[in-house]
């Protein structure tokens, strides 16, 4: 231990990052700055989501999301959905619908997703962000994220284990199956909006 406290370079290797991240939002500054044409800025689109795909595909069939409405709570400006729903063949996610007590029958809406936090969906900043936006007339759909809310996935006490140990060891497994973390939780953000077309109610 001592010797770790010792040496002189701990943060190299996030000062290397941080260098390699500055050059690129540097580049990415300059590219944006020399778009001159509505052809110009399609093309820049047109790469930019080249990249994102080769960064998170590939992404597997859509299957049945065979959704479960599990319980509704009232309250005064609006209700509750506590929704199940299934973004792979047997892998749950849980959600909360807000949906506001209006005469619409549709209505604008968001997909929340969470943050870091133990809680997911249930964490007092994401409702508080939730019960703003059903308040002001939008339908409100926030999902917990993997090993977070009601997702936790590990049999030891969340106490023990912080989620961020947690998406490490689920990620270091899944790169072992040529998978990435971060197209799991995105596939299941898409299974979201999927879920969100099947309502009537919303726009």
């Amino acid at each position: 231990m001592d010797l770790i406290f010792k040496n002189r370079y701990g943060h190299l290797v996030h000062e290397r990052y941080l260098e390699r991240v500055r050059k690129i939002m540097a580049q990415r500054q300059k590219r944006l700055a020399s778009l001159k044409t509505r052809a110009d800025a399609e093309n820049y689109v047109e790469q930019a989501r080249k990249k994102i795909r080769k960064c998170f595909s590939p992404f597997p069939r859509k299957s049945n999301l065979q959704p479960v409405i599990t319980g509704v709570d009232e309250y005064p400006d609006y209700r509750l959905e506590k929704i199940i729903f299934q973004s792979r063949p047997g892998y749950y996610v849980t959600g909360n619908l807000y949906k506001p007590k209006s005469k619409r029958k549709c209505f604008p809406t968001v997909l929340g997703v969470c943050g870091h936090s133990q809680l997911g969906k249930a964490e007092p900043a994401y409702q508080a962000f939730c019960q703003g936006l059903v308040k002001r007339g939008f339908l409100v759909f926030i999902i917990d994220p993997i090993s977070q809310g009601e997702r936790w996935q590990h049999d030891v006490s969340p106490k023990k284990l912080y989620l961020c140990a947690a998406h490490n060891l689920i990620g270091n497994q899944l790169v072992l199956l040529d998978e990435f973390l971060g197209t799991w939780r995105v596939w299941d953000a898409i299974r979201a909006i999927d879920y969100l077309f099947t309502r009537d109610d919303v726009d």
